[in-house]
């Protein structure tokens, strides 16, 4: 068989010079130190008396760096080496291997304190852009002044060998991860590794979880704060810590919850007499025009006693035609009925119910979310050390921060909004010829990728990102 045209007299080799892979890894690491991050982590992981050839948080951020990338292990360092040109000498594999080690309890928590004061001066930024800070829209009404936070619990499969695994609910064995996310921003706030039987619903650990997020939040961000959870995460005395704003007494803070709600006999009674009594109301879709077929109602008053749960706490049903894919975990009445019945909970004291339900079922948004997060290194744990593993989880945060850092304050339009895959595709994964002349250092992109005028733009913009005092 004969080569087509274009093959015909084509040849490969390995011996170019110049030429710079991934060159989206230069922006990411540029953004890290003009927002101070590299500075700030630099700071938390120094150590008196110690001083290692590769400072710790530059570690950090390349290791952090490397995931934006695409890295799933820590081995996946190795994708910085070709930038040596660029960005200087990069830690091999063991030295980032014992950096991890090195990051205790103590440790972590200097680098939660560091990721604090630097994103006070990213959201400073932010608000200082002619459009604002960003807030999240429902049915085209922003929640202006709201910081919504959504958490959700992942399972993360694992040998038994490795320090916290255990069976799961899920009848698998590995770890428990739970992640609160910041809706605004598309940031990660918080991060825990739990044993693998730790329950979605245990209090403790959400209270922990939502303490360390909110700890995350520069203070004008503090006071509204909405937090979405799903139903295997809501506990009675989560939504009492929610409504009591983590036991603030200060009229000034006000913190509301929406969860999801077990679908019970007594709510299926409740649903009866919606029906009875015509109580239901067109549900809208997420541009706020009425979606057929789906309906919703307040049952709070058809519910009994509610006063064990906190003040204004209310319970809104929705009901629409059962689909197949739905239908294995349907219940005999709702099988019976040929509908899908969903409640969820909350304290918000005004709105409407179709106007609640919207804004609830938004929290189906950290899915994708998290589903990002194990393709960029949560899926794979690289040690068999508890501790370890935390720190790496710590950089797959860090990442996620740099990556929508990265799409806020650099990119426009629909690469602003992109996801991780299309982010790589388009704009990290570009190579570029390094040209040296006139004591500097120029990286030329091919001028026939469609999206290189917005690399160089990214990059000009993250020059002129003021550096934090």
């Amino acid at each position: 068989m004969q080569d087509s045209e274009w093959s015909r007299g084509l040849a490969m080799s390995a011996d170019g010079k110049g030429q710079i892979g991934h060159v989206g890894g230069i922006h990411l690491r540029l953004l890290a130190e003009r927002t101070g991050l590299t500075g700030a982590l630099s700071g938390a992981l120094r150590r008196q008396g110690f001083h290692p050839l590769h400072d710790r948080g530059q570690v950090l951020v390349d290791l952090a760096t490397a995931i934006t990338l695409g890295a799933t292990c820590i081995r996946d360092i190795r994708l910085l080496e070709h930038q040596r040109a660029v960005i200087g000498p990069v830690a091999s594999f063991p030295t980032v291997w014992r950096a991890l080690k090195e990051v205790d309890e103590r440790a972590l928590r200097r680098i939660e304190r560091a990721r604090a004061a630097v994103r006070r001066h990213v959201w400073k930024i932010l608000a200082d852009r002619p459009e604002g800070f960003p807030e999240v829209a429902v049915d085209g009404v922003a929640l202006t002044g709201w910081t919504v936070i959504d958490t959700d619990g992942s399972l993360v499969l694992a040998p038994s060998e490795k320090d916290g695994a255990h069976g799961t609910y899920k009848g698998t064995y590995g770890h428990h991860v739970f992640v609160a996310v910041c809706d605004n921003t598309g940031e990660e706030l918080a991060q825990l590794l739990h044993r693998g039987n730790t329950t979605a619903n245990d209090t403790g650990v959400n209270i922990d979880l939502l303490t360390r997020a909110v700890t995350q939040l520069p203070w004008w961000r503090r006071q509204k704060i909405l937090v979405r959870v799903d139903g295997a995460g809501f506990s009675r005395d989560l939504l009492r810590w929610i409504a009591s704003a983590g036991g603030r007494r200060s009229p000034t803070f006000r913190w509301e919850y929406s969860t999801g709600w077990a679908f019970t006999d007594r709510e299926q009674a409740a649903v009866e007499q919606a029906d009875r009594r015509g109580l239901w109301q067109q549900a809208t879709n997420a541009d706020g025009e009425p979606r057929e077929d789906a309906f919703v109602a307040d049952l709070t008053g058809l519910l009994g006693d509610l006063s064990a749960w906190p003040a204004h706490h209310k319970v809104i049903a929705r009901k629409e035609p059962l689909h197949p894919r739905h239908l294995k975990d349907a219940s005999a009445y709702e099988v019976a009925k040929g509908m899908r019945y969903q409640t969820f909970a909350t304290n918000t004291r005004h709105g409407q119910a179709q106007f609640l339900d919207a804004r609830h079922r938004k929290h189906a948004r950290i899915e994708p979310k998290i589903r990002d997060q194990k393709a960029s290194g949560m899926r794979l744990l690289p040690s068999r050390e508890m501790p370890v593993n935390t720190a790496w989880l710590t950089a797959t945060a860090i990442a996620c921060d740099l990556r929508a850092w990265l799409q806020l304050l650099a990119l426009d339009g629909e690469l602003a909004k992109a996801t991780p895959k299309t982010l790589r595709y388009r704009i990290l994964h570009v190579p570029a010829r390094l040209v040296r002349g006139q004591r500097r250092r120029r990286l030329r992109l091919p001028a026939s990728w469609p999206w290189a005028d917005a690399i160089v733009r990214a990059f000009h913009r993250i020059q002129a990102l003021p550096r934090p005092t």
